[in-house]
């Protein structure tokens, strides 16, 4: 079998309707499927408008809004229709991006059908509770966490940093990577334009700080804002820069008024930002790759982030950047204040990034997750399994 014997049910909470890092790397792994031969079809909650134009057979799963973040919905039940529509596609694999009930619905019914299920880990769901006061329900959510992908036949890490700790974690006994790619028509140092920042009042000599992302509590919005209060203590010269929309947005404005907000932004809009940036400032520790470090090591930028899973797999401390202990206000503030005062040590450092970007395509990210697929389905012919994944009745 090549990719064009592929058969794919995917299940996600978010497909389309609401754009982030994780459905656009499902989104384009959808896009080269069908591009290659592959049968593609997707499960997943839909809304009349939404935010990533379709680019497959969409089955409408039935869902509620998720309290709080009304723009997410919760998928409540893999319906008899979505079912009787699984069996009537026949699929030799099943994807599943979120480790929600649907999820979890969906590895019972590829074990009932005897069709191998892999998992694709896309954000650290288990580290949200400490942004909302509730870090005690942290080893509840790993022991979740665990109990699904474990059912797994295998699951995927966007980096080796993350694959290393879900090894650790005991999270599957078969960790494999599915890495992210980077569009470089999109990102590249040639998108920066000094046109553009004059427009948004920003001087063309003043180093901009820049953060990229949902506006949400979990991307270390608080240690984002007292880091750039020490620096502004320190009296060093700069200016923020958040390109982005989200739930936090009114108390990001808030806790930074001087900050310049220029909502979100895709596509070449998005690439223009990043490139007009000088550094990108990431402190969050939920995301497991880390798109926007990599955008902006395309773009010429260097990144200053936390000592977390995805980014310590992309940056080089020193080199292309700086990795602080997360949360360390103090450590990041000195190390804003190297590259604002430093326009030498930014220019060696975002163009040791931007060399670095170039080992990241999308269709060679994209191919080596097919030849796992096909790895996976022959070994399942074969009569292989590994613990935990025999059939149910």
């Amino acid at each position: 079998m090549d990719v064009t014997g592929l058969r794919i049910a995917m299940f996600s909470g978010n497909y389309n309707y609401v754009r982030d890092g994780a459905n656009q790397a499902l989104n384009r792994l959808v896009g080269y499927l069908l591009r290659h031969g592959a049968a593609v079809r997707v499960y997943s909650p839909t809304v009349e408008h939404p935010a990533i134009a379709g680019n497959a057979d969409i089955v409408d799963i039935p869902s509620v809004p998720i309290p709080g973040r009304s723009e997410y919905r919760a998928p409540v039940l893999l319906s008899p229709r979505a079912k009787k529509d699984i069996r009537a596609f026949q699929p030799n694999i099943f994807h599943i991006a979120s480790p929600e009930l649907l999820g979890h619905r969906a590895v019972t019914l590829a074990r009932r059908m005897d069709v191998p299920a892999v998992a694709s880990v896309h954000t650290r769901f288990e580290t949200y509770p400490r942004y909302y006061g509730l870090a005690f329900l942290e080893p509840l959510l790993l022991a979740g966490l665990r109990r699904f992908y474990r059912r797994c036949d295998a699951i995927f890490a966007p980096s080796e940093s993350m694959a290393q700790l879900l090894r650790e974690q005991r999270m599957n006994y078969d960790v494999g990577i599915w890495t992210r790619g980077i569009d470089r028509e999109i990102f590249n140092p040639g998108r920066r334009d000094i046109t553009w920042r004059r427009q948004w009042r920003i001087e063309d000599d003043i180093p901009v700080i820049g953060f990229v992302g949902r506006l949400v509590m979990e991307k270390g919005l608080d240690v984002f804002s007292d880091s750039i209060d020490k620096l502004a203590q320190a009296k060093v010269r700069h200016k923020v820069l958040v390109v982005g929309e989200g739930p936090a947005r009114l108390w990001f404005e808030r806790r930074l008024p001087d900050a310049v907000f220029v909502g979100f932004q895709e596509g070449m809009d998005l690439g223009r930002a990043v490139a007009s940036m000088d550094m990108l400032f990431n402190p969050s520790v939920t995301e497991t790759f880390g798109n926007v470090t990599l955008e902006a090591m395309a773009a010429g930028l260097p990144v200053v982030a936390a000592i977390a899973t995805g980014s310590q797999s992309l940056v080089t401390d020193g080199v292309t950047g700086r990795l602080i202990r997360a949360g360390a206000i103090g450590a990041f503030a000195d190390a804003l204040a190297q590259y604002c005062d430093n326009a030498d040590a930014r220019r060696a450092a975002g163009a040791a990034g931007a060399e670095v970007s170039k080992n990241y395509g999308w269709d060679q990210v994209n191919s080596s997750l097919v030849d796992s697929y096909l790895r996976i389905i022959r070994q399942r012919a074969e009569g292989a399994r590994l613990p935990g994944t025999s059939p149910v009745p």
